[in-house]
């Protein structure tokens, strides 16, 4: 399979790629960031704890990591419009947040409605534009709150 992009040619900028440290504990990590994306404007229908599951079933020695899928309603709304309900593949949007080391806590996000239009999922018109840059502020916001 080739792929349509070269993934080493990708500028963190064309993902909406976003990165905070935080200097607590992972518990108020995932806490706290849930707060700053829910006073946004995200709602979080969504969250899980990779690293629980896989150290249960097959005992991977995972350190913490936890995923808040956020979603801003109004925005999803119009991005399944505008994207023939094709975008619902990628929802919710991907909070990350997993412990480099103790009381260090990473978060980590990526624009699903970038990595839409990048492969061809949502169209690449004014349209998605106007969703890409509503979302990107609302997310812009959160982490300038973190």
């Amino acid at each position: 399979m080739t792929l349509p992009i070269d993934p080493s040619q990708i500028d963190p900028e064309d993902i909406g790629e976003q990165q905070a440290t935080l200097e607590m504990s992972h518990e108020d990590a995932i806490e706290h960031v849930r707060d700053v994306f829910t006073d946004a404007g995200f709602g979080v229908p969504v969250e899980f704890s990779p690293s629980e599951m896989l150290n249960e079933k097959i005992d991977a020695d995972r350190d913490p990591y936890y995923v808040l899928g956020a979603c801003n309603p109004e925005v999803a709304d119009r991005a399944l419009d505008a994207t023939d309900n094709k975008l619902g593949g990628l929802m919710a949007c991907n909070v990350v947040i997993w412990e480099e080391e103790p009381g260090q806590q990473r978060v980590y996000h990526v624009s699903i409605m970038r990595i839409a239009r990048l492969v061809g999922m949502a169209p690449d018109n004014e349209e998605m534009a106007d969703i890409v840059a509503d979302t990107g502020e609302i997310v812009d916001e959160a982490f300038q709150n973190l």
